[in-house]
């Protein structure tokens, strides 16, 4: 039941902040940190590399789950496919909390011209245990702070993200 506590925040989350941030995701800035975890200066998940191109370990867990779940159709590094848009280029003015929404409720664009249907992952553990690091990384393609393919090198894992993982996963 963990995961249905942790949807239903992310819900709550995107309606509420829906138009606090409806301008876009942006400055990616670090402006806070909790046990590894970075914030912008909104409070919007963000990522953190250091010169020697080291990313955060979220922004590393966000390219696991992504091409776990996610790159199938939007292909590699987030730059699209026939199938359905590149959100690398999305998350350029798509808000936290709209790709909250998005990926809980999936969306539907189908008309004459489109018939795309983004299905809802609100009940994947897989993906809403890691939504803040599927945005991390993501955002972080956007800005061009990392090239597509797997980050060379990563920083170790927070106790706080095994504690979590534990706790949405339900594992111990």
């Amino acid at each position: 039941m963990n995961v249905w506590k942790f949807v239903l925040i992310v819900l709550a989350g995107a309606l509420a902040g829906g138009a606090a941030y409806a301008g876009g995701p942006g400055d990616p800035a670090v402006a806070s940190s909790d046990n590894g975890k970075y914030a912008d200066k909104d409070g919007n998940p963000t990522y953190k590399i250091s010169g020697e191109g080291v990313v955060d370990w979220y922004t590393f867990s966000g390219f696991r789950r992504y091409h776990s779940d996610c790159h199938v159709c939007h292909g590699p590094n987030g730059d699209g496919s026939s199938l359905a848009p590149a959100l690398a280029n999305s998350l350029k003015t798509m808000s936290y909390a709209d790709f909250a929404n998005v990926v809980t409720n999936g969306r539907q664009n189908v008309n004459a011209a489109n018939d795309k249907v983004m299905p809802a992952f609100g009940t994947n553990a897989n993906v809403m245990c890691y939504l803040d690091d599927i945005y991390v990384y993501l955002r972080a393609r956007a800005n061009n702070a990392i090239p597509g393919g797997r980050p060379p090198s990563h920083e170790d894992k927070p106790e706080a993200a095994k504690q979590a993982d534990a706790s949405c996963m339900g594992t111990k």
